[in-house]
């Protein structure tokens, strides 16, 4: 192990508690001890998840949110007994390789609740709502301080919650920390004064209006968080930990509008400022909480708190610093950090532990590798959200997530493994056999991997001269490091598993293989435009593979994912984006999560990037563009360049047949999960 690392493998406290390292794996939703949106129940699949994590030497384990009353059913937690006895032998096993654990329990999310296109429908019908309520009580669910408009489709109006419902949840919390002390758990978070979630709701001026005792002072604002640590303290003693989840400053400009890193301190704060958190985390402490798992953000700036590749790296460090000089708990600090100054942070006695969560979801081996000094063969998280959070949000469009995706968060796009047990199992192959792939993008180097690692020989005939494929020009960007690391683990796990690849090799016959299996990863084709000067349109392909240079004012033809990264990269070098897009909002895509999408849309918000909505380019001339708009005017744009970015179409190079298997884009145009995740069922059953 590096030297630089060490101060990350000392001992540490949160009250009596002793943490063998500073490794914190901080929750994520979806990997709850009690299930998810099943009702509660001792989830094995969790389980195995974190103690696999807990013998590669996390320090301390913080599951994913367990709401104290079922989503679907609506039991307490308290009620099933049963559970907590299971939970109990758990622990003994936790224990047993010298990691922590702490339970994360919820009261809830108000506004910030993910409503998917169906719940919409009992959200907004109330007759609807209260025939359902038995199963799904949506009015409970998205209930808030205040009547407020959701995150998610501001059309929804949220209820306030009668200060009964408040009263029942702060009993809730002691109750269930009471069978957690029982059960051998070393503490409890509260869940939360952090991200916009329910009980940090009640904290901010903007979203509670109240005038009862949990409104207007800043001590009614905070009470309901006051109200929980001194219940549990009381039942379960001052010398039971309970954490709290934290949000230092809110980054929040107003309802669905964040405040970007280079704002700074130039906008108005209308949640936390760093003022109000200095008073609040003292405040905290004083009232009973043992630590800070902080970070920054709300739902409305919500990329502060699950950070896209677009926001800097250790984005909240700063902020958790300053906090952690007014307060003498622990105080804890997530957000793309970086090991090594994380490390120096603790040396230096800024932070006290650093937090990580989607890393587990790639790599659970992750800090073993790091203490064995095999950082290369670490598989590095691309903060993509594919699998763990496929949260997408649009004009006119909820959540729109698949409900396999709503039920089964917190899955890896890189490993689909991850909290599925058996479904992806790599077992040795019953028959050895020669398999040829025609493609080494993403989809090829993973079927090539999986099938080596049961046995098989492979060979991978690529017509370039690299592996990766379109990731290549999608990685092509300052702000995709993390991608680049993705490229480079890929082919060194193609050279350690001493896979033969045939570069410079494009296969015209496929006949001709000596191969018993044929994988075609051959990718997909560019869509086109045949419009009037759509000769001179440059590819998004050949933008980011650097073939073509571009003007001072370029107009971006699609404002998908790829064209508004396109746009960014443009805007971040100084030149001047133009966006067209056919559809009513930016990103109108399944699979692109709201903390990715509302970065760039907010960007561009900030920077008045010219973004045309419902239109399309109708031809193009030595001046510009001519654009159609939704109100079926014409318009002129000058511009100097024009980038066409309208997505793709398979382009399988051979027929499919019993041995000829496709995979990746050629099959089916998606996303790096889609591809990855086929990849795997292709090579698991050779």
């Amino acid at each position: 192990m590096k030297k630089e690392y060490e101060p990350l493998f000392t001992p540490w406290k949160i009250g009596n508690v002793e943490i063998k390292n500073r490794i914190v794996l901080c929750p994520m939703g979806g990997t709850s001890l009690f299930g998810w949106m099943e009702p509660n129940h001792f989830d094995k699949v969790a389980a195995d998840f974190f103690l696999e994590r807990a013998k590669n030497n996390v320090g301390l384990i913080i599951p994913g949110i367990a709401p104290l009353k079922d989503t679907l059913g609506g039991r307490w937690l308290y009620q099933n007994k049963g559970m907590f006895k299971k939970l109990k032998v758990y622990m003994e096993e936790i224990h047993k390789t010298g990691a922590k654990l702490f339970v994360q329990l919820t009261a809830g999310f108000g506004r910030s609740f993910a409503i998917t296109q169906p719940l919409k429908i009992l959200c907004k019908n109330k007759v609807l709502g209260a025939i359902a309520s038995p199963i799904i009580n949506a009015s409970y669910l998205i209930a808030s301080p205040s009547e407020l408009p959701s995150r998610w489709d501001d059309t929804i109006k949220c209820r306030a919650l009668k200060v009964k419902e408040i009263k029942k949840m702060v009993e809730a919390f002691a109750r269930t920390a009471k069978l957690c002390m029982e059960a051998g758990v070393d503490g409890v978070e509260v869940h939360a004064v952090h991200e916009g979630y329910l009980i940090d709701q009640f904290t901010y001026g903007y979203t509670n209006k109240r005038t009862d005792e949990y409104g207007g002072s800043f001590e009614n604002r905070y009470r309901f968080a006051i109200d929980i640590v001194k219940a549990i303290k009381e039942r379960c003693g001052k010398d039971f930990p309970v954490s709290l989840r934290y949000s230092v400053i809110s980054k929040t400009k107003g309802f669905d509008h964040g405040a970007l890193p280079e704002e700074k301190d130039n906008y108005k704060e209308v949640g936390r400022d760093l003022e109000e958190s200095i008073k609040a985390a003292k405040y905290l402490q004083d009232a009973g909480y043992d630590m800070l798992n902080a970070d920054n953000g709300t739902y409305d700036a919500w990329y502060w708190a699950h950070p896209p590749g677009y926001m800097p790296m250790n984005c909240n460090l700063e902020d958790c610093e300053t906090i952690k000089k007014y307060v003498d708990i622990p105080v804890v600090c997530a957000g793309k950090m970086e090991m090594e100054v994380g490390a120096k942070a603790v040396k230096e006695g800024k932070i006290d532990g650093v937090g990580v969560a989607r890393q587990f979801l790639v790599d659970g081996k992750w800090i073993t590798k790091l203490m064995k000094g095999e950082e290369d063969d670490i598989q590095p998280c691309i903060r993509c959200h594919n699998g763990c959070f496929s949260m997408a949000s649009y004009k006119g469009v909820a959540n729109d997530q698949a409900f396999e995706d709503v039920a089964h968060m917190s899955r890896c796009a890189l490993n689909p493994q991850t909290m599925q047990p058996k479904k992806y199992d790599i077992v040795p192959a019953k028959k050895k056999k020669n398999i040829a792939i025609i493609g080494g993008g993403i989809g090829g180097i993973e079927v090539a991997r999986i099938a080596t690692l049961r046995g098989h020989h492979v060979t991978i005939y690529e017509k370039t001269d690299k592996l990766g494929g379109v990731f290549i020009p999608a990685s092509n960007f300052d702000f995709k490091e993390e991608d680049k690391k993705l490229l480079r683990w890929y082919n060194r796990q193609i050279e350690k598993l001493n896979i033969d690849v045939r570069y410079n090799c494009g296969i015209n016959d496929i006949s001709k293989l000596s191969a018993d299996e044929i994988i075609i990863a051959t990718g997909a084709k560019a869509k086109k435009l045949n419009i009037i000067g759509s000769e001179n349109f440059i590819e998004a392909v050949d933008y980011l593979n650097n073939k073509k240079e571009v003007g001072d004012k370029v107009v971006i033809i699609g404002g998908g994912l790829t064209g508004c990264e396109i746009a960014y990269d443009l805007h971040k070098k100084g030149k001047t984006p133009i966006i067209v897009e056919a559809k009513n909002d930016l990103i109108a895509v399944r699979g692109v999560c709201l903390a990715n999408s509302s970065y760039l849309r907010d960007y561009f918000k900030l920077h008045n990037v010219e973004i045309h909505l419902e239109s399309f380019v109708k031809e193009a001339n030595e001046n510009g563009v001519i654009i159609k708009t939704k109100e079926g005017k014409e318009i002129t744009v000058p511009c100097d360049s024009v980038i066409l970015s309208i997505g793709y179409n398979p382009a399988p190079a051979f027929k499919k047949s019993r041995k000829v298997h496709y995979v990746g884009d050629c099959s089916k145009v998606g996303n790096l999960r889609t591809v990855v995740w086929e990849a795997w069922k292709v090579a698991t059953k050779l």
